[in-house]
């Protein structure tokens, strides 16, 4: 059976096809987004498990540790960290090591929050490197304040513990 389509027809389809079936597959992968309760969803982050290392020795600093959670539908950002019981303001850092395996800690400017999930902060990922006040002790609730790109401040206390204690 011979094409009844002239050929001008024929091509013209065949470039309309690839872009409308791309259009296609987005609408419904939207559409599922949509139906299970993420479009346009903020993010929802609450802030627990704060626990601050006791300093140890002459080491003018230390760290603190947050868990973050997210449940909307958007990921955030945590921007900053303040205390005032600090001596110079809080500063996120990663943990990072050199090919020699000597670690060392390097500032963040950001620690993202996935949307659904969250972050745990731990001292060999992102972390919140601060300088005491005064001398911290064992048991003792500091408050820090966790500001977000795009949610509200958070104000939760972080219990001292010694280093290498289970805090979960």
């Amino acid at each position: 059976m011979k094409n009844s389509l002239p050929p001008w027809l024929r091509t013209s389809l065949a470039a309309v096809a690839a872009p409308v079936f791309a259009c296609a597959l987005g609408l419904v992968g939207l559409g599922a987004w949509t139906t299970h309760g993420y479009a346009g969803s903020p993010p929802r982050v609450a802030v627990e498990g704060g626990y601050v290392f006791l300093k140890f020795g002459a080491t003018p600093e230390t760290a603190a540790f947050f868990t973050i959670t997210n449940t909307g539908g958007s990921a955030d950002r945590l921007l900053s960290v303040s205390s005032p019981r600090t001596a110079v303001p809080p500063e996120l850092s990663r943990h990072r090591t050199t090919d020699s395996r000597a670690a060392y800690r390097q500032p963040a400017a950001s620690a993202t929050i996935p949307a659904g999930k969250g972050l745990t902060m731990d001292p060999h990922g992102v972390n919140v490197t601060v300088r005491p006040d005064t001398d911290w002790r064992e048991g003792e609730g500091i408050p820090f304040t966790l500001r977000f790109e795009r949610g509200e401040p958070v104000t939760v206390l972080a219990t001292v513990v010694r280093p290498g204690r289970n805090t979960t």
